[in-house]
């Protein structure tokens, strides 16, 4: 009878045990989950930062090299200018309390861990691990507009311009649809920023482009384009494998989660389908350059591979394998015949930027729905028509502002000599620039 008793009594307390130590596993798990989570924003942070030396590099092929310190320059400014904005103003007016409007509040960004610290991990990650995330993308729209003007934009003013992106206009358009805001109670999709990031690039990239005009020379009598070689090839290529590389960050960071099986097969998917969306844009634009042009170019092909990561950006998590190789296709196809479409708008160019992020994140945009169920076409073009529109606007009033104030070319005579020596009196390469035919 005693041996029953304790036996019975153990097993009660078995019982009235088993759910405290389910409540510490569960705090368990919930602090593992809290700790992936922000380490999936930092890693892919940081990625999406390396994208920047990308762009830099991307760049300074594209350019002549009488303006290559100066493309990097504005590189590594806008990305420093971007971050202190998105801090003073452009976190809170993206996403503290849209509450389905059009923006949210004004106001320094401030850290908020004080939960986590006291053991309560319920907001899933750290605050700090979500900003640095978020910032890194608002500098990927401006490197965008850096590529498109360069080589006649005067440096303070594209900074101005800059701070005006990173601070008001990329977080209003962004809280529509990523903030919580009217956009997204439609029920738009764009998944790590087609239109959200690159197309608000392309917008702000075309309007400056039209106001500051032509490189001189680029564009002859009856209708000629006159090709301008960039300097290096191999920086160029170099630029893309970074940019390549960084967008696995992109694209896998913005699944937002680290903390579960569901999360980690997600962000699989989402870096298998970015991947093979980049290769079937370069193999597409090279066989769309072959057939075309009988030859393939290396700059366009590159481009291609760009197109390829733009289009996917929308939506890398639902297509199959073949669908984001597709979808990537259609990006590298759409390059080669976008650029000589803007180059016979006279609307100049010089990395193809226009038509890599702009072209290609409308068609990312638009994409969404052929594999993701969930998503309308209606309300995707409705997306891409409301911040076209928007950052159009904004965008074409600030370069005028600028234009018919402080200006904002360089004067004939600089922009023949190259920025480098009219704005920073130094040359990238002196050994083999204008500094070293004085010397001789």
């Amino acid at each position: 009878m005693k041996k029953t008793t304790l036996f019975i009594v153990a097993a009660v307390l078995g019982v009235l045990a088993l759910p405290a130590s389910a409540l510490a596993e569960e705090t368990v798990i919930s602090e593992v989950a809290f700790i992936l989570n922000s380490f999936s924003f930092l890693i892919s942070g940081v990625l999406v930062m390396w994208m920047a030396a990308g762009f830099a590099m991307l760049e300074a092929g594209m350019v002549r090299s009488k303006n290559v310190s100066t493309i990097c320059l504005k590189n590594i400014s806008l990305y420093s200018l971007a971050g202190i904005l998105y801090y003073l103003i452009g976190y809170n007016l993206m996403y503290s309390g849209v509450d389905g409007g059009f923006f949210g509040s004004l106001g320094f960004w401030g850290p908020d861990d004080a939960a986590a610290l006291a053991g309560d991990y319920s907001a899933e990650y750290a605050s700090g691990s979500d900003w640095f995330f978020q910032m890194v993308f608002v500098a990927t729209a401006a490197s965008v507009v850096s590529g498109t003007v360069a080589e006649r934009i005067r440096l303070w003013p594209f900074l101005l311009f800059v701070v005006v992106l990173t601070g008001i206009i990329y977080p209003i358009q962004g809280a529509w649809s990523w903030g919580g805001g009217w956009l997204d109670e439609m029920g738009f999709s764009d998944y790590a920023g087609s239109t959200i990031v690159h197309s608000v690039g392309g917008w702000a990239a075309l309007t400056g482009a039209i106001i500051l005009g032509a490189r001189k020379g680029k564009y002859g009598a009856g209708g000629r384009v006159n090709p301008i070689p960039g300097s290096s090839m191999p920086l160029a290529t170099l630029g893309t494998f970074i940019l390549w590389l960084g967008w696995f960050g992109f694209n896998g960071g913005s699944v937002l989660a680290l903390g579960s099986a569901d999360a980690v097969i997600e962000m699989s998917v989402v870096y298998l389908n970015t991947n093979l969306a980049a290769a079937g844009g370069i193999i597409a634009a090279m066989i769309a350059l072959q057939v075309i042009y009988k030859k393939v170019d290396l700059s366009m092909a590159l481009n291609g591979a760009l197109a390829g990561l733009v289009s996917i950006t929308a939506g890398p998590d639902t297509p199959t394998p073949g669908g984001a190789v597709l979808i990537g296709a259609v990006g590298g196809v759409l390059v080669v015949l976008a650029v000589p479409l803007f180059d016979k708008l006279k609307i100049d160019d010089v990395v193809g930027a226009l038509s890599v992020h702009l072209v290609c994140g409308i068609w990312g945009t638009l994409a969404v729905p052929i594999t993701n169920g969930d998503a309308s076409f209606f309300v995707q073009l409705l997306g891409v028509v409301a911040v076209g529109a928007f950052v159009s606007l904004l965008s074409a009033g600030v370069w005028l502002a600028m234009k018919y104030t402080i200006g904002i070319r360089v004067s004939p005579e600089e922009e023949h000599s190259g920025s480098d020596t009219a704005e920073l009196g130094l040359e990238a390469y002196p050994e083999f620039g204008q500094g070293s035919q004085k010397l001789r």
